[in-house]
């Protein structure tokens, strides 16, 4: 009752028009961004990835001469560079938002593919028999195994040892890299089983334009669906909705995006030279129809899934709750009955499982495992994450976010690449572009402060 009158005293103290006033002296673009609830920092990212995708493009038109930016092979091509370092990222959120870094990242990937190499190679064939359909499958569960394991070892030093995360994965950057080249002694181990290749995407790692199809179906039933249940939600709680306006808005824009997706993945054919070998195979009938699609590549449906399992443990869990409720502020959490030692530890074993998995791609999408595989790919997973809202501060991330960093990051580097940009060049444009990813996030917190 307290509760009740003290609530209901606040609000008859106040003019009955004056929400209707602060309403009115809004702008229109802060009025659509409130009945939408969407972060203006996505509205930002997805802006600066249009000027990256259109300034390339036009570049590449009125300089080299050729358009090939914008073209479906490109991007089909894009999608598939961002999976491995779009898996690692949605990790680094959660250990970046509990205020901590991960600096080993790369080495780690580079020596789960050694490991996972080796172990399909060497030592299984031996065991199994050479050819044994289950090999690949047994050396992808070691790789991501050994990378949990030593993402714990590192979250027991951090969490347990109180040594700070920097230098534990600073020190890990250099124990794994050079662990790998002990490994295989610095050789390239090739990897040809069909099965475990197609993991890296490519011709016969697509499921096809009717899969895909299939995939964007549902994708749109889920996005429909998630609207519904988040506003039956809110009635049933007696929560403030959205306007109807704001929420059909967002259920054509998400089944837009998801269309056109996959409208996108399916207009990248396969090669000719796939084509002949596959009809001289007796495989594809010459009379039929020859544009065969891609569809969704492996690795990104990898990767989407990925993304929502991890939005799921972040925003639907309780170690999500305790995790950002551990950046907010460690010593309150400590003190709320959150075991902040025991949470740390998990995240940090989370972000080795999901750097090994990215190693499965890496090394499928290379068709090999190689010492130098995931050098600076710590960079780009920091800046991934950084770009995509988290703050270094801790307490702020978004998993999708992370995700359209990778993307923005990749963007740059496929760019850079198609326009003729020294390697010396691309390290530096990655280097401006985290610190001022921060210098961003820095501002938008004063803002927000």
């Amino acid at each position: 009752m307290y509760d009740k009158f003290t609530r209901d005293s606040a609000v008859s103290d106040k003019p009955a028009n004056q929400g209707a006033a602060l309403d009115e002296n809004e702008g229109a673009f802060t009025r659509f961004l409130r009945a939408t609830e969407i972060d203006a920092r996505l509205l930002g990212m997805i802006g600066a990835l249009l000027i990256i995708w259109i300034g390339f493009h036009l570049y590449g038109h009125f300089v080299n001469g050729f358009a090939a930016f914008l073209k479906p092979r490109n991007l089909w091509n894009l999608t598939v560079q961002t999976s491995s370092i779009g898996v690692m990222a949605t990790g680094m959120v959660l250990v970046i938002v509990t205020r901590h870094i991960d600096l080993s990242v790369g080495s780690v990937l580079g020596f789960c593919a050694m490991f996972m190499a080796i172990m399909q190679v060497w030592v299984l064939p031996d065991i199994l028999g050479l050819g044994h359909p289950m090999i690949w499958v047994i050396a992808v569960l070691c790789g991501i195994l050994m990378g949990t394991l030593i993402g714990a070892f590192h979250g027991y030093l951090i969490a347990y040892l109180q040594i700070p995360a920097f230098i534990v994965t600073l020190g890990g950057l250099l124990v794994w890299r050079g662990a790998a080249f002990l490994l295989a002694r610095g050789e390239t181990i090739p990897l040809d089983d069909e099965n475990f290749t197609k993991l890296g995407g490519g011709p016969y790692g697509a499921i096809g334009e009717t899969a895909s199809w299939i995939v964007g179906g549902l994708a749109c039933a889920g996005i429909l669906f998630s609207i519904w249940h988040s506003r039956r939600q809110r009635l049933r709680f007696q929560f403030p909705t959205k306007p109807m306006w704001a929420e059909i808005l967002l259920a054509v824009v998400g089944c837009g995006l998801a269309i056109g997706f996959v409208t996108l993945v399916n207009s990248h054919p396969w090669p000719k030279g796939i084509v002949k070998r596959e009809i001289a195979a007796g495989n594809i009938d010459p009379n039929g129809d020859l544009f065969i699609s891609h569809g969704f590549a492996i690795p990104v449906l990898i990767l989407l899934a990925v993304g929502i399992a991890m939005t799921f443990l972040a925003t639907r869990t309780r170690f999500g709750r305790y995790v950002f409720a551990i950046g907010g502020n460690p010593e309150a959490a400590e003190l709320a009955g959150i075991n902040v030692k025991w949470v740390t530890l998990k995240i940090f074993a989370l972000m080795g499982a999901l750097t090994g998995l990215a190693a499965v791609i890496a090394s499928a999408r290379l068709n090999s495992a190689t010492n130098a595989l995931g050098t600076f790919d710590e960079l780009y997973v920091i800046a991934a994450a950084v770009i995509g809202g988290t703050s270094l501060a801790g307490g702020l991330g978004t998993i999708y976010g992370a995700i359209l960093g990778a993307v923005v990051m990749q963007s740059l580097q496929t760019g850079m690449v198609l326009i003729g940009f020294d390697a010396a060049i691309q390290q530096m444009v990655v280097g401006i572009v985290l610190v001022l990813a921060v210098f961003l996030d820095t501002l938008y917190r004063r803002r927000s402060d």
